[in-house]
C-alpha cells in the first residue's frame, strides 16, 4: 500500500484529485521587470517535476502552502531550482500580513536577481512559479493581489485580476475558497500593500 505523503489531505474531490496527478503550468504575465522574466501560475505537481520546469525556464518558485514541503530539485543544465515559501492554510485562519510579505516576495523574485557565490549550487535567472498544492486558491488569491497592486496598466483592481486568473486557470466562483477571498479582502482594507496606485508608481513590465 503506497503512503500518503505528509501534509496531503485525506480527502479531495475526484476532480481536483485528477488534476493534482499531472504537472499544470499557466503563465500569467510575461516580460516583467529587467530580467524579462514570466509569472507561471501552477500546482505541485509541476513544481517537482525538472522536465517541465526547465521547458518552461523557470528556475524558482513559491510555494504558498503550509502544509508541503517541495523537494529539492536539478534541472538537465545542472542548474538548481531556489525554493521560497511563505506557508498558509487554504481556509481560515491565515494572518493578513503574511499575505502581504507573499506579495511583496513575488514584486522582488520577477523585478530582481539575487546572484549565486562561487560555492553556491549552480542557477541562473529564470521565470517564477507560484504554487501551491492545486494552484486553484492560495496562489490564485495571491497573485491576484500581485497583479492589482503592482501591474495596475493591466490590472486596475483585484476584482479585475481575479476574473482574469479564474479563466486562465479554468476555475469557477467556488475558487479561491472564501477564506482566502476574505484574506485578499483584509490585506487591501489594512492597506498592508498599498490600495492606491498613485501612492507607489506601478512598474511596469
Amino acid at each position: 500500500m503506497m503512503q500518503q505523503r505528509l501534509g496531503m489531505p485525506d480527502q479531495v474531490p475526484e476532480s481536483e484529485a485528477r488534476e493534482d496527478d499531472r504537472p499544470l503550468l499557466f503563465p500569467v504575465v510575461q516580460q516583467v521587470g529587467p530580467h524579462g522574466k514570466t509569472l507561471y501560475l501552477g500546482n505541485l505537481a509541476a513544481a517537482e517535476n525538472a522536465d517541465c520546469l526547465f521547458d518552461a525556464g523557470i528556475t524558482e518558485t513559491l510555494n504558498v502552502s503550509i502544509n508541503m514541503f517541495v523537494l529539492p530539485l536539478m534541472l538537465k543544465d545542472g542548474v538548481h531550482i531556489r525554493r521560497h515559501q511563505i506557508g498558509m492554510i487554504d481556509g481560515a485562519g491565515n494572518n493578513a500580513y503574511l499575505m502581504a510579505a507573499a506579495v511583496y516576495l513575488i514584486e522582488a523574485l520577477m523585478r530582481g536577481y539575487v546572484p549565486a557565490k562561487p560555492h553556491y549550487p549552480k542557477h541562473r535567472p529564470g521565470h517564477i512559479l507560484v504554487h501551491c498544492r492545486g494552484g486553484r486558491s492560495r496562489s490564485v488569491a495571491l497573485i491576484a493581489l500581485w497583479l492589482s497592486r503592482f501591474m495596475t496598466a493591466d490590472f486596475a483592481d483585484f476584482e479585475i485580476a481575479l476574473g482574469y486568473l479564474r479563466r486562465l486557470r479554468g476555475l469557477d466562483d467556488s475558487y479561491p475558497l472564501a477564506p482566502m477571498l476574505a484574506l485578499a479582502d483584509e490585506v487591501q482594507r489594512l492597506r498592508l500593500i498599498g490600495n492606491d496606485p498613485h501612492e507607489t508608481p506601478d512598474h511596469g513590465r
